[in-house]
């Protein structure tokens, strides 16, 4: 096997030292803000300002008396908005703890930052508060690499007058500027605002500092001045989707992921214009990833079906806009493929980086076709599927033709970019696949999880094709190459190795890629696997050396690559879990669906609620509590619509032939559990369930 380095897709670091594991993360849209405790972003750190993959604030430290404030308590209050309360340290005539400095953040198309310093001592106290800023404009790539190399023009202008710095940067096409702006007088020194406070006894001072972002000639100004709003467009937006998406009665310890999962899935929610209309769609993730991804943006529209079907048809619709056109080997494009990310910094508006958008993954493609028939099976919306028939025609093509490199009838994925992906599966990093001896597979490779992907779009297709697009020759076309691929799949990617087991993949000599993975979960969701097989595929993924006891691991303990702290070698992922959990419950095992769906929602109260993108696969025995992976991204679109999956799965609901069904299977001390107004077909529906009796109601 020849060795492989690190890609584009080795993890990035998240919240990195100089930040803290108590690093505070704000987000609005495209817009969002890393911190540290303090509020501070040291220069030289990974943080700052971002909107559009750009950083338009690079520093952000506040000093009094030259000190560094003493953090009190801090943390988020909404996802837009933050409150760091801190105290002066000892300095020269004033003792620690003699003032109280609040500092009330709010991110959105720009930043507003309300300071205010009160004096707690009988006496006036004179002190110099100081808010040291920078911008330097690096593009998203350059922040995560650690490697900021500006080639353009950079200008500072100041004015002392309105206590206004503007910062602005032109590079070719690209052109940004950031302006920071005082409401209280103070004084310009380099690039730091400067107060001389004159605080009377039991005095309060305060000033607002906004931050208005510049791209071009559009120009964002802070949207949000309090916490909690409800009247400003953002505030409004995050009302009406609260209003709208189903209502959760049950245990408080579910109740409470329920509620972090919508109010966080509203907060990672991005606009995409097409052809004049607006459609909403999920990002991947805070810090690194605000931006529309294939994959990630399709599972979690599927996992949120019943929640915001709007979100499904707003992937559906944005990525079908997208769908490669020719043959381009820096962005790994060809004809009908789903795109994997697009990115508007710097970098990719030069043409230096093939984000605009870069299409090396290939089971996005497969993964459209199938959101398209989950859609359509819950919503009853053939306008919809119709006006995508000639995208989805396409995507099949694809299939057969461009993601089938060598005509053997399976998708393998090879990067033709320099800058591309090594690996194109979910699995994504430079060491995600590999045997079970841990060497690295030379390309091109087929992992197991797409055939299944495939073969589900195929099933699918055919139903669509005979109900919705008229054509019962291209459905019979379509069940026949299903019915050919689950056979030769069933050949080729199993071994009686260690019991019998699904292969993570094929490598470019067609020798199996041996390692036992999470991936098999996958399989049974998407049908691939005989029903005889199946149980065996069970066990090993409730084995002591996959399953944690908080969840299936990436990789088994028994593999040589396993690492319990390995992005995708050994850490368990929640939208990984929710997606076998569907397997699970699709083959009739509904009590291990179950144990997952109770081990997930357990590990969420560890972390206020929200499941992170991925934790660390130590037994629960042994850890106690779910370690979280160092760098994981927080929130992130498929951990956070990963509860509705599972709580899908354990009432067993599903949407067939326009009436939707509820068969559940939960745990006797969940008692009752009530979801108001699921979205289907164009109404609302009311589903319970209790034990094994369930019932569906249409919504009063």
């Amino acid at each position: 096997m020849t060795p492989s380095t690190p890609s584009p897709g080795t993890p990035p670091d998240d919240k990195p030292p100089e930040l803290g594991s108590d690093a505070v993360s704000l987000l609005e849209g495209s817009t969002f803000m890393v911190s540290d405790a303090r509020g501070d972003v040291p220069a030289g750190a990974v943080g700052g300002l971002f909107h559009d993959d750009t950083r338009f604030v690079s520093r952000w430290e506040l000093t009094v008396g030259g000190g560094r404030p003493q953090v009190l308590t801090s943390g988020t209050v909404d996802y837009y908005s933050a409150a760091f309360y801190l105290t002066n340290p000892a300095l020269d005539g004033l003792p620690a703890q003699s003032l109280s400095i609040q500092r009330y953040r709010f991110v959105g198309d720009g930043l507003h930052e309300k300071l205010t310093v009160k004096n707690h001592l009988n006496r006036p106290v004179h002190v110099e508060l100081r808010l040291a800023t920078g911008a330097d404009f690096a593009d998203l790539f350059e922040v995560k690499d650690r490697i900021p190399k500006k080639e353009g023009e950079s200008r500072t202008l100041r004015d002392e007058d309105h206590c206004l710095v503007t910062y602005e940067y032109d590079h070719q096409l690209f052109r940004a500027a950031t302006k920071v702006h005082s409401s209280s007088a103070g004084v310009i020194e380099t690039d730091d605002l400067v107060f001389h406070l004159e605080l009377e006894p039991r005095g309060t001072w305060s000033t607002s500092i906004l931050v208005s972002v510049h791209v071009d000639e559009q120009v964002m100004e802070p949207v949000h001045e309090e916490f909690g709003e409800t009247e400003r467009e953002a505030g409004r937006v995050l009302r009406k989707w609260r209003d709208e998406v189903p209502r959760f009665q049950g245990p408080d310890s579910f109740r409470h992921v329920y509620e972090k999962s919508v109010v966080d899935l509203a907060a990672l929610r991005l606009t995409a214009d097409v052809e004049g209309n607006d459609y909403s769609l999920p990002a991947a993730g805070l810090p690194w990833f605000m931006a529309i991804f294939g994959r990630d943006t399709l599972i979690t529209s599927y996992q949120a079906l019943w929640v915001g079907p709007e979100l499904a048809k707003g992937a559906l619709i944005a990525l079908a806009a997208l769908q490669g056109t020719e043959m381009n080997d820096f962005k790994d494009e060809e004809p009908g493929k789903i795109l994997h990310e697009i990115r508007f910094g710097e970098l990719t508006t030069l043409g230096l980086k093939p984000h605009r958008p870069y299409y090396g993954t290939n089971d996005a493609t497969p993964l459209w076709l199938v959101l398209l028939s989950e859609y359509w099976r819950f919503t009853g919306d053939d306008v919809t599927a119709s006006s995508l028939r000639d995208n989805a025609m396409r995507a099949l093509e694809w299939i057969d033709r461009y993601g089938d490199l060598d005509g053997d009838g399976y998708v393998e994925y090879k990067t033709r970019s320099s800058q591309g992906l090594v690996n194109q599966c979910w699995k994504d990093s430079w060491d995600g696949v590999q045997f079970a001896d841990g060497t690295i597979p030379d390309l091109p490779i087929a992992t197991c999880e797409i055939q299944g992907y495939c073969y589900d779009a195929k099933v699918r297709a055919a139903e669509l094709a005979e109900r919705v697009w008229g054509d019962p020759a291209l459905a019979e076309r379509l069940r026949t190459e299903a019915k050919a691929l689950f056979e030769r799949f069933n050949r080729d990617f199993w071994t009686e190795a260690r019991g019998g087991y699904y292969v993570l993949g094929l490598d470019a000599t067609k020798q199996q890629i041996d390692s036992l993975t999470s991936n098999m979960g996958h399989l049974l969701w998407s049908g691939i696997v005989p029903e005889d097989r199946a149980k065996t595929v069970v066990q090993h993924l409730f084995s002591d050396v996959l399953f944690s006891g908080w969840g299936i691991r990436t990789l088994s303990e028994l593999d040589a690559g396993y690492n319990p702290i390995g992005y995708h070698t050994g850490a368990v992922w929640p939208h990984d879990n929710s997606i076998a959990a569907m397997g699970l419950a699709r083959y009739g095992f509904r009590d291990e669906a179950n144990r997952i769906a109770l081990a997930l929602f357990d590990a969420a109260a560890y972390t206020d609620q929200r499941l992170p993108e991925t934790f660390a696969g130590y037994a629960r025995p042994d850890s106690r509590f779910p370690v979280r992976y160092p760098t994981a991204c927080s929130p992130q679109a498929w951990a956070t619509a990963a509860p509705f999956l599972l709580l899908r799965a354990m009432l067993g609901v599903d949407a067939r032939d326009g009436r939707v069904t509820c068969d559940p299977n939960l745990p006797r001390e969940l008692g009752r559990v009530f979801l108001h107004g699921i979205h289907a077909f164009g109404g609302h529906i009311d589903v319970e369930g209790e034990g094994s009796t369930g019932r569906v109601s249409p919504t009063a």
